[in-house]
């Protein structure tokens, strides 16, 4: 069978890997709500938080000789009792409402950052369909799942569907009952141009903990 995903474990040096952990306990809560829509790009220029160190650490083995411009990166949080992301394409989102026009990133990675129930990672061919709940494909028996572990880090083509199962590892259809860990991961988009209006973030004023 096709495999769709590159799996690496302990992918981030530890004293790296150790290092975005802390920063993101002082980063708390911050922008929890709003954490898909929080996005930032680097073009490779000097490191200015914990997480372009991270970028620029991992270079080499995700883009290798490829013609990549830069990376649109951020934090995914969510409790896996309650997934408010549906089955997706990457793409340049703005460019996409303006014109219609689809631009994805060449490559997508997700390095996942703790272990929690369920939430497992789904990456297909199959596109979307707006028919089933979270926009599941009718068809997963083909698609790879990979299970959130500390410091591994999943990369795939970058126009494939991708999306999160619920803390039982079924499609999300509902918020389930009780409590869960938070599902945290950092998605990484490489990029052969620019996507539109995404800023740097040494231009806003949003994560600055990362940046300590």
């Amino acid at each position: 069978m096709e495999t769709l995903v590159q799996l690496t474990e302990g992918a981030v040096p530890p004293p790296l890997f150790r290092r975005l952990l802390r920063r993101l306990g002082v980063l708390g809560r911050e922008r929890l709500k709003d954490t898909y829509q929080t996005t930032f790009w680097y073009d490779f220029g000097p490191p200015a938080n914990v997480v372009e160190d991270i970028i620029t650490t991992l270079r080499p083995a995700i883009a290798g000789k490829r013609r990549i411009a830069g990376v649109e990166w951020w934090l995914s949080r969510m409790y896996p009792t309650d997934v408010r992301v549906d089955f997706h394409q990457d793409r340049d989102e703005k460019l996409a409402r303006r014109t219609g026009k689809l631009v994805h990133p060449r490559i997508g990675s997700v390095l996942f950052l703790n272990r929690v129930r369920g939430g497992a990672f789904v990456v297909t061919r199959e596109l979307p369909d707006e028919g089933n709940p979270s926009l599941a494909p009718s068809r997963l028996d083909t698609a790879d799942l990979v299970t959130p572990r500390p410091n591994r880090l999943v990369v795939f083509e970058g126009s494939l569907t991708h999306g999160v199962l619920d803390a039982r590892n079924q499609v999300p259809d509902r918020k389930l009952p009780g409590r869960s860990r938070l599902r945290r991961t950092l998605i990484m988009n490489w990029w052969t141009q620019r996507p539109t209006d995404v800023p740097r973030w040494s231009e806003t004023r949003i994560y600055r903990a990362l940046g300590g």
